[in-house]
């Protein structure tokens, strides 16, 4: 039996369950008082992330979303890589969410003409750091974000993937 999740594009059919699974997430797990009404972007993926050089995607497991990514364009060959997350349950060597996801998305940017991913976390987010690390993403200052790259105000640490 495969345990992988599938990962495919977000469609709209996709949204609530898009927004439950990163509500809990933030607000359950992290305690980040973060609210739906401070992410409309949320409300509005196909407009605000899948254009130009972005995308959203989601893992499905047994028809339950069970993780997001997206890459948002900012431009200049450029994207950020936002919403990523994983169901607790679904983390680890087991299923591979993860690492299916971050392989999608950079698989789909290097078919484009997109340089660099770059992307915002928070301090206490320590597994995704590792995590972002091992894949091959470098940690970098603030001041070496671009310029139209969205910091959000609980972003304190940044990354930078160089696409080859």
């Amino acid at each position: 039996m495969n345990n992988s999740p599938i990962v495919k594009e977000y469609s709209y059919e996709n949204q609530v369950q898009v927004v439950d699974l990163i509500l809990q997430i933030q607000q359950q797990e992290y305690n980040i008082s973060i609210t739906k009404d401070d992410q409309p972007d949320l409300f509005t993926i196909e407009e605000y992330y899948q254009t130009g050089n972005g995308n959203f995607w989601i893992a499905l497991y047994d028809k339950n979303v069970v993780g997001t990514i997206s890459l948002l364009d900012i431009g200049n060959n450029q994207v950020a890589l936002r919403k990523m997350f994983v169901n607790k349950e679904y983390r680890g060597a087991i299923y591979k969410t993860a690492r299916l996801l971050l392989d999608t998305a950079i698989k789909w940017a290097k078919e484009r003409p997109i340089k660099a991913i770059f992307l915002g976390t928070t301090p206490q987010f320590l597994a995704a750091h590792r995590f972002y690390e091992k894949n091959g993403f470098i940690n970098i200052d603030l001041n070496d974000l671009p310029e139209h790259f969205p910091v959000l105000q609980v972003d304190k640490k940044f990354y930078k993937y160089v696409l080859e």
